[in-house]
Formats: structure tokens, sequence, C-alpha cells
């Protein structure tokens, strides 16, 4: 599918960044619905629909997670901004992919990317990605003809499993010490079923996914069903946060992180799964980049704290666009 900007109009194209310049109306993108993608269907919603700012494209985690905690979280950047989620190819109220092995690939979920900068007529955007969204996000611009995107924001970036994987087992080791024995057990074993072993993962989620007691229950997008998919987390990573078993667990691109060269925001939780210390060697690596750790927040940054999620996105972006 080709982009508008390179040779195919839609009447979009026009309402979406007549305003852009700074002339007619704010822009409106279309109603939420769906966008034809490599293999299926992807749902999508756009908060902030007729603000007049470069819209901001928000690929969510996983695999088989879902966009609707940020529908639920955005709220302040979508004052200024165009904000458009959408739900990964698998999950959410997307269709299922019927085919995991020729389907359910990264360079399939950066196809869709394009599919729906092309759909919706969005030649110039914001990326952010959230946790494998980050890899989605950072895969996009690194390997896709993606011109016109104006900046990158790397959430709780998954940059590489190995490294992931060992910042996360040194996370195990602030855990209970039954729990430590749990996971030391099913990893020993294989078995990753035991009630033993769930409970272990529901105290790393607690302590480094979302800390905020009740917030999850606050997501009010996430109230309707369906949401995400653990089947395909489970194929493409693993059990755990911190077993990885499935087809991403060789992924690696930190070699890579020196090759962006646009505006790059490390953005980070402070007890965030992806380390704060690791997120700084990555930011180290990126020129001109630069790391905001929100403070009392885990991996899900924007929704334990999303009053200062949206404030450090709403500067970055300022930022960029005031240069």
């Amino acid at each position: 599918m080709k982009r508008h900007g390179s040779g195919v109009f839609s009447i979009w194209l026009a309402l979406v960044f007549f305003a852009l310049d700074g002339c007619g109306p704010a822009p409106r993108l279309p109603d939420d619905g769906f966008v034809d993608v490599p293999g299926g269907r992807v749902a999508f919603r756009v908060m902030g629909r007729e603000a007049g700012g470069i819209p901001l494209i928000v690929i969510h985690g996983g695999p088989g997670g879902s966009s609707c905690a940020f529908a639920s979280t955005l709220d302040g950047i979508a004052e200024e901004r165009p904000v458009v989620m959408y739900d990964q190819l698998g999950s959410g109220h997307s269709d299922r992919i019927n085919d995991l092995e020729r389907l359910a690939v990264l360079p399939r979920f950066v196809e869709e990317v394009e599919a729906i900068r092309a759909e919706l007529g969005l030649d110039d955007v914001h990326l952010l990605g959230q946790s494998w969204g980050a890899t989605v996000a950072l895969e996009y611009v690194l390997t896709a003809a993606s011109g016109g995107v104006h900046s990158l924001i790397l959430a709780g970036p998954l940059v590489g499993t190995e490294r992931w994987l060992r910042d996360a087992n040194e996370l195990v080791a602030q855990l209970t010490e039954e729990n430590q024995a749990a996971v030391a057990a099913a990893v020993a074993s294989g078995d990753f079923t035991t009630e033993e072993f769930q409970a272990a993962n529901t105290e790393f989620s607690s302590k480094f996914g979302v800390r905020t007691p009740g917030a999850r229950q606050r997501l009010e997008a996430c109230a309707v069903r369906p949401s995400g998919n653990s089947g395909l987390y489970q194929y493409m990573w693993g059990p755990s946060e911190f077993v990885s078993t499935g087809t991403l667990r060789t992924y690696d691109r930190i070699d890579r992180l020196p090759e962006l060269d646009l505006p790059v925001l490390f953005l980070v939780g402070e007890y965030d799964e992806a380390r704060p210390a690791t997120v700084r060697e990555f930011q180290a690596l990126v020129p001109g980049s630069v790391v905001t750790v929100i403070p009392d927040a885990g991996h899900g940054s924007n929704v334990d704290q999303p009053q200062a999620f949206n404030a450090a996105v709403k500067e970055f972006l300022a930022g960029v666009e005031g240069r």
C-alpha cells in the first residue's frame, strides 16, 4: 500500500494536513474503524481528532496487548494533537491471526504502521511505542521507508531480549524468597502453570508492571472486551516477563541504536522492568536523545502516573516542533 504523499491521494489527505502549516481549520481524522493490513483488519481509534498538532501514533505492548490503556490515559496529549491508537493484529478488537508462523513476525507488525499511515493520510507523524510496541516503532524507523517521522518515543522499550531478561531476573531477586524459589522451580522443570509460579508473576507485576493499586480498574476503555491475546504473547515471547521461550528470544537491536538520526525520547518508569540504568545506556548510544524517568511508576508508567506521562510527552514534542 502506498502512502498518500507518494501519489495515491485520498479525501483525508487535505483534511488531515491542511491545518499543519497554520492555515484553515484543525484537521479531522476519520471516525474510529478498521484498517486493512497484511493478514486482516486492525481496529483503530483517534483521540483529539480535531486538535491541530502533528499526529502521534501510539503502538501498544505485548505481543498480544491492547491499546485500551492508552485510550484511558492520554487525554493530555490529545488536547494538542490527534493521538492515533490501534490494536495490533491478533489482539484487542482486531482480527485474530490464523497463521502464527507466517503472520506473527516483526516485519509484518512493522507493515501495520505503514498501512495505518497510508489509510489515514498521515504523512507527518510522531511515533510512540511502549514495551514491545517500542520494538515495532524502532524497527519501523530502522527498516521501513519511514519519511515524515518527526520523532520517536521509546517507553519502557524492549531493545534486546538478552538484556531484558538479564534485567528482569535481577528484579526477580527482589521478590519474596518463596516466589524466587517458585520461579527457579518453574525454569528448571519447564512447567510454568503452577499456582506458585503464577503467584510469583503477580508479585512481579505489582512491583514492576503497574504499581498503583486499583489503577487497572480505572481504565474504562479496557472494560470493553475483547482485550489482549495471551496465546500470541506466549508464542512470540513466553510464559512471563522474565522468561522468554518464544520467537523473540533472539531479538536484539542494541547495536543499531546509533543509526537513529531523529529526535528520540526514552521514557521509563522509576521501577520499570526496562530498568532506568539500562535505558540510560541505550540513550548514550543515540546522539542527541534524552531520557525522562517517571517517578513512582512501573512498566505501565502511563497507567501509574498518567499526568507525568502526558507532561513528559508534551514537553518533548513541543521541543521537537519548536526547532
